[in-house]
This record gives structure tokens, sequence and C-alpha cells, in this order.
């Protein structure tokens, strides 16, 4: 019987050892805005990896409202905590609402990738797009930030999943800005899709 114990207690520990983590820092988009933590995109991810063969831990830390510079606090902690092999960064929707200068997005993004590339993690960046609030001079000035992030960093640019998401209305909340707990699992299938080649 012991025997027994000692060899699943040697699997169990094995595949932890060798298996991956992947953190998702976003906003309200990934953190499940007004349902259930559970039906989020992210937590609806990890199953559907490990289901294509991928040994893959996802942790979800992303939080409603979050601008990147909350996110850029919030990294050192969470890297000490999860010491994951990939991050997932999913913000400056709120910054970009709110019309933070393109400059403090850039820098604050800037200083997540180089964070996380010092870790010996491989940093992910999704492009984020937004309504022309502020003019188009703006948005345009703001969708540049990543592509031209993501060429310096060599961190891969994953498409922003909105863009289809709203093409299905009833798949969009009310506001108009946020997806349903119905479209969370097309996300994550999608989101699995962009993800493996960089897996």
């Amino acid at each position: 019987m012991m025997r027994i114990l000692s060899v699943v207690l040697f699997i169990f520990f094995s595949l932890n050892a060798y298996s991956t983590t992947l953190l998702v820092l976003g906003d309200s988009l990934s953190a499940g805005y007004r349902m259930p933590a559970e039906k989020s995109w992210p937590v609806l991810l990890e199953p559907i990896l490990i289901a294509q063969g991928h040994e893959i831990k996802v942790v979800n830390a992303s939080i409603s409202g979050d601008t990147t510079g909350n996110g850029l606090a919030r990294l050192p902690q969470l890297l000490k905590r999860h010491q994951p092999d990939y991050v997932i960064i999913e913000l400056g929707a709120n910054d970009g609402l709110r019309g933070f200068p393109p400059t403090t997005i850039r820098n604050n993004l800037r200083q997540m990738i180089t964070q996380i590339h010092d870790q010996g993690a491989q940093a992910m960046l999704m492009q984020i797009r937004i309504p022309p609030n502020y003019g188009k001079r703006y948005s345009d000035s703001f969708s540049q930030i990543y592509p031209a992030l993501s060429q310096q960093y060599e961190a891969p640019l994953l498409p922003f999943f909105l863009e289809q998401v709203i093409l299905k209305p009833e798949w969009m909340m009310e506001d108009g800005l946020h997806p349903t707990s119905e479209a969370q699992p097309w996300i994550a299938a999608f989101m699995a899709s962009e993800l493996a080649p960089h897996l």
C-alpha cells in the first residue's frame, strides 16, 4: 500500500513540477464582469488547453476597472506568488476610455513586459482598441502602442477578442462594452487557438 501511495505522490509532484503556469493580467473583459468568476473565459481556457495536450495551469488575476498603472503596481507580487511561465497582458481599455496620455500607457506596458521577461517568463500582449471618443488621432495613437511594443520586446501580439464578440449583439451586455456569460466559451476557444503557437 505504501509503495502504491509513493508512486501516486511521485507522479503528482512530477506533473506539478513540469506543468506550466499562464497568468492572465487583465481588467473587466477578463475578470468575468457581472458573472460568477468560474464562467470567465480564463477559467474556461484551462481545460481546453489541457485537452489539447498542454500541462498548464491558468491563473486569472484580472480585476474589473484596472488600468495599466494598476496592473503595473500588482505585477511584482503576482510574479513572486505564481511564478508564471507566460503572462497575458490584457490592459489599457480603461486607460483609453479615460483619455490617459498614450505615453503613460506605453510606459506602463513597457515596464510590465520588462518585469515579466526579467523573471524568465514570456509576456504576451493583447491588442486593445477603444471607441473614437477622443477623436481618431487619439484612438490611432492608442492602438499603435501594442504592435510597436510587441515588435520591440518580441512579445507575441494577441488579437482583441471583443472585435469578434461585438459582432453578435446577443453576446454583449446592455452597456455595449462587456461580453455576456454566453460569450465566454467562444472567447476561451478563440484564445486557446491564438495561444497554441506560443505555448
